[in-house]
């Protein structure tokens, strides 16, 4: 983790060591025990949390007391036109007095061995002004000796951040807006952005920036777990959030901890067509006996709301190989030549020829479509599958589900010698807890020795490696993904087709591919 700790500051005490964390309690660690926001009682309890950082908001009152607080008004009196003691008649909830900054200070001080102070310097009625704060927030810090806790000084106020700069050149500053680029704060001898999270998952170019140019990443205030999990396995060094408490917990869950490192993923951001750079589209009937017509239109495949939407659509679709003969050789593809007309439409996206992988940690966060009829998974097939064909390639079924079947998902393996065709397949169905509700994170762990599949972070199956031929494992080579939702077919088909149940979406809202290190 990237320290904010200057090595000019050469006379910080021994015992004061920022903490080897990224969890910046916002406003102090305030939500779990109910206390005060900006109080002295949450920055003592993030400092019992050990976390990196406690972040508060700093006003200056009519008489130029520095104060904690966040909004430009308090019960009804603004700061900047109100004294202090005026203010002060009003205590916080827990009895405190409204806290000045030299008190957090103070605080940050005592029985303190890793948690930085975050100074959020609220901009001011006026450029002015906002500077004069600036330079007395510095002036009282160097008073205090309390540059040593300073893990930094951000603000919305750009001129604020670049008068902190001219003051101390050493400090550590982040900015707010999110409206700079890496570049330029890196110009401006800015050390960090610490930026609202839709605006760093529109932009993941940033990040990427950042890393290069050696500008600290941090991001307000993030509280959802799978929010939280992105910026873990984006290796932010600092996440600002209200609940620093499930933040730890995320950390200890997160496939960083355990050595993965993150490699490829889509966030489903933006709105339209999926990234083509990232995936692309399968066509037309392809095999299993499935009843749907692939296609790429926009109502069977798009970003919405930050997820990607898989859905079936009953339709009518004109088969453009009714009575064809391109089949004659591959019997187990004849049935495409029998349809007239598609009934239903969905998609099926792949990552085939634009990302593959050999071994690692596919994670796929989504929720299911609901209906007898569906058949909706997350799989992967081999990359020779072109030259050797099926199931020479080898398959890995991460999730399938089927609507007759609503309270499972099962995990299943491929191989020429393991196949539904022999009825040999090796897997294993899990329970699983409203599908069509929540959603649900399905991943396997597949390294040279076995292949793991999990729900929710739980194991429910694990194949093993018997070393024998490449007809029993055929996974020491790289798969593509392919993520679709079919109609009918001979699983999904079993229990025949629910005509009531249509449109329904499978509602994807990340994957992530995490390897070793040391993998490639």
């Amino acid at each position: 983790m990237l320290s904010f700790i200057s090595c000019q500051q050469q006379s910080a005490p021994t015992s004061f060591k920022l903490a080897d964390n990224v969890v910046v309690a916002h406003r102090g660690a305030w939500k779990a025990n109910n206390l005060p926001e900006n109080s002295l009682a949450s920055l003592r309890h993030a400092i019992e949390l050990n976390c990196v950082g406690s972040e508060f908001d700093v006003r200056m009152t009519a008489d130029d007391v520095l104060i904690v607080a966040h909004d430009a008004d308090y019960h009804d009196m603004v700061i900047e036109e109100t004294n202090y003691a005026e203010l002060n008649a009003v205590k916080l909830s827990n009895g405190e007095d409204l806290p000045t900054l030299e008190a957090m200070l103070i605080e940050g001080l005592t029985d303190n061995s890793g948690t930085g102070m975050v100074c959020e310097i609220k901009p001011s009625k006026t450029k002015a002004r906002g500077r004069l704060i600036a330079e007395k927030v510095m002036a009282l810090v160097k008073s205090l000796d309390a540059s040593h806790i300073m893990a930094s000084y951000i603000s919305f106020d750009y001129q604020i951040l670049k008068r902190i700069i001219e003051l101390d050149p050493k400090a550590n500053t982040q900015y707010l807006d999110g409206s700079k680029s890496p570049e330029v704060l890196k110009k401006d001898g800015v050390s960090g952005l610490d930026y609202y999270l839709t605006i760093l998952k529109n932009k993941p170019s940033w990040i990427n920036s950042a890393k290069e140019l050696g500008i600290s990443l941090n991001a307000w205030t993030v509280n959802k777990a799978e929010d939280l999990d992105w910026l873990l396995a984006n290796e932010f060094d600092f996440i600002t959030t209200n609940e620093p408490e499930l933040l730890f917990e995320r950390i200890e869950a997160s496939p960083i901890q355990a050595g993965w490192k993150l490699v490829w993923s889509d966030e489903f951001s933006g709105k339209g067509k999926p990234d083509p750079t990232k995936w692309a589209y399968e066509y037309g009937f392809i095999s299993n006996q499935e009843e749907q017509y692939y296609t790429d239109s926009l109502k069977n495949a798009r970003l919405e709301n930050g997820h990607l939407i898989i859905e079936a659509h009953q339709d009518q679709i004109p088969n453009p190989y009714y009575k064809s003969d391109a089949f004659k050789d591959k019997p187990w593809l004849q049935y495409i030549a029998e349809i007239d007309t598609a009934k239903y439409s969905a998609a099926r996206l792949t990552t085939k020829g634009l990302a593959a992988w050999k071994y690692g940690r596919i994670e796929v966060r989504a929720k299911l479509p609901k209906g007898v009829g569906l058949w909706p998974a997350v799989w992967m097939l081999g990359e020779n599958r072109t030259e050797v064909g099926w199931p020479e390639c080898g398959e890995i079924d991460i999730m399938e589900h089927v609507g007759f079947s609503p309270d499972s998902i099962f995990g299943t393996v491929h191989t020429m010698a393991y196949n539904h065709n022999r009825g040999t397949q090796k897997g294993k169905s899990v329970s699983i807890a409203q599908p069509y509700d929540d959603f649900h994170v399905f991943a396997i762990d597949w390294s040279e020795e076995q292949i793991d599949f999990y729900l929710d972070g739980t194991r429910y199956y694990q194949f093993k490696n018997a070393q024998k031929t490449s007809e029993e494992w055929p996974f020491d080579q790289k798969f593509y993904l392919i993520l679709n939702v079919a109609v009918g077919g001979m699983l999904g088909g079993q229990q025949g087709i629910d005509q009531e149940i249509f449109p329904q979406a499978m509602q994807i809202d990340y994957v992530r591919v995490y390897q070793k290190k040391h993998k490639q």
